[in-house]
Parts: structure tokens; sequence; C-alpha cells
């Protein structure tokens, strides 16, 4: 005789609990309490398991509630400042995003979804800002080379967004807006069967905001961005043995950056995107006169398009997973992904479109050796094609593109051993062979043709009830193919691309974390070091063409953090991070934008009655950037000559930003939050300097960076849930 799951859950629930004698005597709100937990699916089962989740590795995680609480509206406000996390805004015009993990550079850093990478190689620079919030479960972060089985080429480490999986019917839907023309709409539709044999998720976001001049010279410091995302997922389970998951997703982004929309300029172009983009006339300003008297500081008198960009972007993902159970001891997960990631794109007088496909395959199976030893196996496959095309730079018969195939075939092997009830350890093994080629006529031949083995061990060893000991060690590896990653480096692409590349960048990397969990206190203390060969790096060659190629010396980084939690009262908790990075010479010389190397992250969170709390306060150390390579003027004279006395600072202050909100929760359907980013004001170019400047060539750029770039923004929102 078959129980029903509504049934077993009364019945565990009147063992567990003695005053819930029978079934007769569980109220209504009770059972329907019980009939929401018992929506337990093949997958949530195998995964409480164990069997898909390694959790012998050290795993940050931000669930839904932090998420809620910075009101971050994407991936990138949502992860930035946790334990070992920074998201470098890489160009004030642009806005490009790069999410840094231990130190390492943010395209050494992979992003999955449900377990599965759907973001190309290009996809990690204009898209995190256009990752949506809604409907996320939670986001887990492991840090270090190999940090998963299936992306060997996260040398940083690896960002999973879990999706929400629901238990009830309902829908939420959070309304939001503020100053700097900030908006945002999220729904999240919930669908369970009776039988709770399927469960589906609805998810719509809209989000925009406008561009921020702090400095009132009508060139933005950052951009104008309108996002827009449908993701629709179903998970199923054919048998009490078989789950299948499909996720669908859509998402839009808009980005215009540069010229203040609704100024205008010396051309007499009137700057809204459609006039900017159509009055390109291909005739630039003479340097000096981009700006009053050449001072960077004063306004803007160039032509509107002189300082324009624009990138519009659509990716499409799809992503297909079946987990089967065989018996209580085999189970099997396929799994296949699909993501096209399409951008068309205008840099100061350079269009760019891109159009590029990615399919992953991974087939993966578990086996329980005995009580004590898992055995994880499998293969992979990764493919990727990427074409690009540019009508101003094919004007120039010597134009080279950056198109470029690339093939990832892998094999891989882990066992994990509960060797006593104290101690257990998780072996990985992974086989790759790598086959990059940049694709274009003019650039014949086979740029990479590796096989690689990327070995890992990771450890934990509990001390006692209060203290835990994780060690991890590992090999990552990646191909270094995209003009974007270095140095923004596609904004020189004119004359089109060159390439020097003939190896992977291998990593090795040693992390180790202590942890402490008391009734009150909990604690960890970790030390990661990151070892990089043949790192990527962007210069020119002869001709002064854009030269993607690689630094001869290894590059090393060592993060040492802290983190403290405490439950003041039952209401109230408090969190500390303190952390320190260590860039050697090599890496340093690598970066575009000055990391950060001292930071300090203060939280609390107070939830009485109705209402609670959230404020957070963030503390980044001085940095001396010199030693990140930034030289640069804010003046020419009348010569286009630079003028040495308008040589700006590579003393980067420390600053302070403090973000606030405060809930309210007036029913069960309904709830009111208002709250304040940045409620200080701080920004780099309202109380220090312009991130605009000029090399010492005299030439303009846009990148000279090292303080936060958006100023106060004062929002109010309201949240249903049916």
């Amino acid at each position: 005789m078959r129980v029903k799951p509504t049934y077993l859950a009364i019945l565990l629930a009147a063992v567990l609990h003695p005053q819930l004698a029978s079934a007769e005597d569980v109220t209504k709100p009770e059972l329907e309490k019980i009939e929401r937990m018992s929506v337990v699916g093949v997958r949530q089962r195998l995964e409480q398991a164990g069997t898909l989740a390694n959790t012998i590795m050290k795993t940050e995680v931000i669930d839904a509630s932090v998420i809620e609480n910075k009101n971050a509206v994407n991936l990138s406000e949502a992860i930035d400042n946790s334990p070992g996390v920074k998201v470098s805004n890489e160009c004030s015009m642009c806005g490009v995003k790069r999410i840094m993990l231990n130190g390492m550079k943010g395209e050494q850093t992979t992003i999955l979804v449900d377990g599965l990478p759907v973001h190309t190689m290009i996809s990690g620079y204009y898209a995190v800002d256009a990752i949506p919030t809604t409907g996320v479960e939670r986001i887990e972060v492991a840090r270090g080379a190999g940090a998963s089985l299936i992306a060997p080429e996260a040398i940083g480490g690896t960002i999973n967004i879990v999706s929400y999986e629901p238990t009830e019917n309902g829908a939420e839907l959070d309304l939001s807006a503020g100053e700097n023309d900030y908006r945002k709409l999220g729904f999240l539709g919930k669908g369970v069967t009776e039988d709770g044999r399927t469960r589906a998720t609805l998810v719509a976001q809209y989000d925009d905001r406008d561009q921020a001049d702090a400095d009132n010279n009508k060139v933005n410091e950052a951009p104008m961005q309108e996002n827009r995302s449908l993701t629709g997922r179903v998970s199923h389970d054919v048998t009490d043995a078989d789950n299948l998951v499909l996720r669908v997703a859509n998402i839009q982004s808009e980005i215009f950056g540069g010229p203040m929309l609704g100024s205008t300029f010396a051309d007499g172009t009137a700057s809204s995107i459609g006039n900017v983009l159509s009055g390109y006339d291909g005739q630039p300003s003479d340097t000096q006169n981009l700006f009053e008297d050449g001072d960077v500081r004063k306004r803007y008198t160039g032509k509107a398009w002189e300082t324009t960009e624009w990138i519009k972007t659509e990716r499409n993902e799809a992503s297909l997973a079946w987990l089967r159970e065989f018996s209580d001891d085999w189970n099997m997960h396929l799994a296949a992904s699909y993501a096209d990631h399409k951008q068309d794109s205008f840099y100061e007088g350079f269009d760019y479109s891109a159009d590029d496909k990615m399919w992953f395959f991974d087939a993966r199976f578990n086996y329980l050796l005995s009580e004590s030893q898992l055995l994880t196996f499998g293969a992979d496959l990764r493919t990727e094609e990427m074409r690009s095309h540019s009508r101003s730079g094919s004007a120039n018969p010597d134009y080279v593109s950056d198109s470029f195939d690339y093939d990832v075939k892998g094999l891989y092997l882990q066992d994990t051993w509960q060797a006593t009830e104290s101690l257990e350890v998780a072996m990985a093994l992974r086989y790759d062979t790598i086959t990059a080629d940049f694709t274009d006529p003019n650039k014949p031949g086979t740029e990479l043709d590796e096989s690689i083995l990327s070995p890992r061990v990771d450890i934990r060893l509990r001390h006692n009830d209060e203290w835990t000991s994780r060690l991890s060690a590992g090999r990552g590896y990646r191909a270094p193919l995209s003009f974007f990653e270095t140095d923004h480096g596609i904004l020189d692409g004119s004359l089109g691309f060159d390439i020097d590349i003939d190896e992977l960048e291998r990593s090795n990397s040693v992390n180790y974390a202590l942890s402490y969990e008391g009734e009150r206190l909990t604690s960890t203390a970790s030390i990661a070091w990151t070892e990089v060969e043949h790192l990527a790096a962007l210069t020119t060659n002869d001709h002064g063409i854009p030269l993607l190629t690689q630094l001869d010396e290894k590059a090393r980084v060592i993060t040492s953090d802290i983190a403290l939690g405490y439950r003041l009262t039952d209401d109230m908790s408090l969190s500390l991070t303190a952390e320190h990075f260590d860039y050697d010479s090599v890496f340093k010389s690598s970066y575009a934008i000055a990391p950060v190397e001292k930071r300090v992250t203060l939280s609390m969170d107070w939830d009485v009655n109705d209402w609670e709390i959230f404020a957070n306060l963030v503390w980044i150390g001085s940095r001396d950037l010199a030693e990140f390579g930034y030289e640069g003027y804010n003046r020419l004279d009348a010569n286009g000559q630079v003028d040495p006395s308008s040589k700006k600072t590579t003393d980067a202050p420390a600053y302070v930003t403090v973000d606030l909100k405060v809930s309210y929760q007036l029913n069960d359907t309904l709830s009111l939050y208002t709250g304040v980013s940045n409620l200080f004001d701080y920004t780099q170019a309202g109380d220090e300097d312009t991130p605009l400047f000029y090399d010492a060539e005299g030439a303009f750029d846009v990148g000279y960076i090292y303080g936060p770039l958006r100023g106060r923004e004062i929002y109010a929102g309201i949240k249903f849930s049916f």
C-alpha cells in the first residue's frame, strides 16, 4: 500500500511532536503548513542526501533574505562586498562590471545557473548587471581554482545562482522606485500540482537607472541602463526515481554612456540615443577641444558621439536536466544547456556586433561504493562559436576581427570518502582537451590545442562540535580569448585585433578556513594563495593595433579574511568581515582598474514584531595607484600637450559607504519598505576627481577609477504576496 505524502508528513509530525497525538487534532493552519512541507521532489530529496552538492568545500551562501535586505536588483549588487568578492566597475562611461573572487580578475570567474554554465565568454562583461534577482533562492560562492567539477576554467571560483523552487501556489509582486529614475518591477509566479510532482515558476523583472554626473561636466560617471528579463522553469517528478528540470530565459539590456542625455553639444546634437548614433560623422574634434580649456573637469564641448558608448544585448538561455535514481546506491544526472548572446554596440565611433553561441553537455554518475565512500564520474562537452563584425573596421583592408571557435572535452572523477566520523576527503581529477581558434581569414591557424590534467582535493575536519577546518588545493585553467577582458581593449578595435596567445592560463591554489559555530557566535577565518602563469594582458603591436598577449612571469595573490556573526538578541544580529588582498607586482601590472586591498564590512539586521531594520557599512582602505600603473593628467595646453601641473593624484583615499533599509509587514499579503544606498553621497567625481583623464601622450581615456561612481539613492517600494 502506498502512503500519501500528506498522511506520511502528519504521521512524522505526530511522532516528532507529542502534542500532535492524531490527525484529527491537527488544526487547519497546521495542516496547510504540513502540506507545504510535504512537497519535496526527487531532486530536492537527493540534494539533501548529499549526492549532488559537495558540502566539504567552503562555500559562502547569499540567501534570498540577504538579497532583499540589500535591495539588490541584479547579480552584481547581490554579491558585492561579500567575503572574498568584489564587483569592479571598469569603465565610467559604459559601466562594464567584473566579478572578482579571491582577488582574481573578473574573466577568471565562472557564473552558473542551477549548476550549469549558461554564460558565454563575452556575456560576463555587460551581462552581470542584467541578471535579475527576482526568483533567486540563493547564490553560492565557491572560491578557488577548480571549484566545480564541470567548471575547471574558474581560476577564481564559481558563482552558482540557485533558482527558487515553490512548495505552494502563489505569486509575489515587488514594485519600487527612487532617485536617479530608479525603477524596478519584479514578478514571481508559483505553481504546484495537487500531487506535488510538478513545480513551476514564471519570473519577470524590469529595472532601469539613469546616468550619473556628479561633477557636472556633461559626461557621465555611470551610464543609463535598462534591463528586461523573462524566465520560465518547470521541475517535474516523472516517477519516484526520475526528475526533469526545464529552464528557459530571455534577458535584454541596453546601456548608454558618455554624453548626458538631454544636453546639447557642439555639433548641435540634442542628445537622445537615436540622435547621437545617427549623428556620427567620422570627423573627430581636436583632443584639446573636447572640454572647455582642455580640462576634463570642465564642460564637455566635443561632439556627442565622441564619448558615446552604447551597448545593446540580448541573451537567450535554455537548459534541461534529468536526474535518475537507479537504486539506493546509483543515480545519474544528464544535463544540457544552451546560450545565445547577441550584442550590438557603438564605442566612440567604432561599431561592433557579435553573436556568441554556446552548447554544454554533461553526463554524471554517482555510485555509493560503501556507507562511507561515494564515487562520482562523468564527461562533459563545451563548444562555443563567436562571430563579430564591424562596418567601420571592415573599411580597413587590414582589419582582423576577434571571431573564434572554442571547444573543450572533459572527463572527471571524484572520490568522496568519510574517512572517520570527523574527517571527510574529496579527491577529484579532470582531464580536458582544449582547442581555440581565431577564425578570421587574415589570422589563420589554431592558437590553442592542449590537454591538461586538473587535480583537486578538499578536506573537512571537525575538531569538535564547534570547530571545523577546511583545506582545499587544486589546479585550474582558462583560455584567454576575448578582447573585452583586458583594459577594455575593444575601444581601440577600429584597426582590428592581433593575438599572441599560445598557452592556457594555468593556476594553482590553496585555501584554508577555520570555522567556529557557537550558540550565538559564528566565525570563519580563511587564507587563500593563488598563483597564475601565462596571465593574459593587452598591449599594442608595432603598428599600434591592440595585441592580446601573455605575461612571462607568474602572478600571485594572497587573500586573508575573517567573518564574524553574533546574535545579540533573539531579534538582532550583527556581522563583521575584515579582508586583506596582497597582490604581487606582476598581478598589479595586469589590472586595468586598481582592486581593493583592504576592506571591512559591518552589518546589522534587527527584526522586531512586524519591522525589520537593516544597515550595512563598508570601509575601503587607501591605495597607492602608482603601483597599479595609474598615470594621468586633467588638462592639455594650447599645443595639445599634457600640462604637467595637472597631473592626477595616485593616492586613493580610504572611504566609507552606508546603506539602510526599513521594512514593515502590514499584513500577510502586503509589506512596505524604504531605504537609501550610499547614505553620505560619497563619490569619486563629486568628492575627489573625475575618472576621465589624458594619458602621457595626450590621448583621452575614461578609466581613472578608484572610488564609487554612483551617489546617494533614496528609494521606496511595496511587495505583495498572494
